[in-house]
């Protein structure tokens, strides 16, 4: 594959990422309807632009994974009932759905499919390595899953996008409140400050694991982009491993080789630039601003 131009890569790179967070059952929920009708959080609402970034969502969502597998309730709950190991492309897809659909999709069908997710959860349940019961609808456990998810995607936008300052991060905790309630996350932190405490409370149940290098393993081999940038996908996983918490990096064991290069690090943010400014028609966010009687690149003007 030949890419000229200075662009060609960043421009390419946007596309595969956001096919990859288009599969077939994202593609089968219709954003665009019913029309009018609200998301949980308003097109204002920073959570609208952070979200909208494909390059940034699959950073800080791989970011965010990292994190929750530093808990071993988290981590045995996801390696040991989900497919992450055996279609971890088709995992990511469903994971970008429910992102999406809770972010953007109409609240009652927000509230559809997040009931729906919660009970799969009251069927998820089993014991640690270390000996530890864990359920999957554990509040603490949800809320810990909710702000890994929260500071994931702020900080890779913030990062690899456009700064986001301390009160644009604090809005992201708290637009996300009311879908972390509907999980049962009733306890998930409304502000950045509060993350760093739930942080500080949680880092002593916290461990490293051989399932968290499994997991970079797998992601950086999936098939999520093309073969001829299974580099560049190495490169965003590194880029996920550069936001992660130096606390929680500490505990997992993933030193200075597993981020990136200053060289790197610069390919990554270039990437990130231009996907904030390619505006992705039948993508949910520009989908869900046509509901909302707003132009296609509402979001693409803020």
């Amino acid at each position: 594959m030949r890419l000229s131009g200075p662009y060609n890569l960043p421009r390419y790179l946007d596309r595969r990422i956001a096919a990859l967070f288009q599969g077939r059952d994202l593609r089968a929920f219709d954003f665009s309807k019913p029309e009018g009708a609200p998301a949980l959080a308003p097109a204002s609402s920073v959570s609208w632009i952070v979200f909208k970034n494909p390059v940034s969502l699959f950073i800080g969502g791989v970011a965010a994974v990292m994190m929750e597998f530093a808990l071993p309730g988290v981590r045995s709950g996801v390696w040991e009932h989900s497919s992450f190991k055996s279609k971890p492309v088709e995992r990511l897809q469903r994971t970008g759905l429910a992102a999406m659909v809770t972010v953007y999709g109409a609240q009652d069908k927000a509230r559809d499919m997040i009931d729906h997710v919660t009970r799969m959860h009251a069927r998820v349940s089993g014991v640690t390595a270390e000996g530890e019961a864990y359920s999957a609808n554990d509040v603490e456990l949800l809320n810990w899953v909710q702000a890994t998810a929260i500071y994931g995607f702020s900080e890779s936008y913030s990062r690899y996008v456009k700064h986001l300052d301390a009160s644009s991060i604090d809005r992201c905790y708290a637009e996300g409140l009311a879908a972390a309630r509907l999980y049962g996350a009733i306890g998930a932190p409304s502000s950045k400050a509060e993350f760093d405490a739930l942080l500080a409370r949680l880092a002593p149940r916290m461990n490293a694991s051989p399932i968290v290098f499994e997991f970079l393993d797998i992601i950086k081999d999936a098939p999520a982009l093309s073969p001829t940038l299974k580099p560049v996908q190495k490169l965003l996983v590194g880029a996920a491993v550069e936001i992660v918490p130096a606390q929680i990096r500490d505990i997992l064991g993933l030193g200075q080789s597993f981020g990136l290069k200053p060289w790197q690090d610069r390919i990554v943010r270039q990437a990130g630039g231009l996907a904030d400014r390619v505006v992705l028609a039948e993508a949910p966010p520009a989908q869900s601003c046509l509901r909302l009687g707003l132009p296609v690149d509402y979001l693409y003007r803020r």
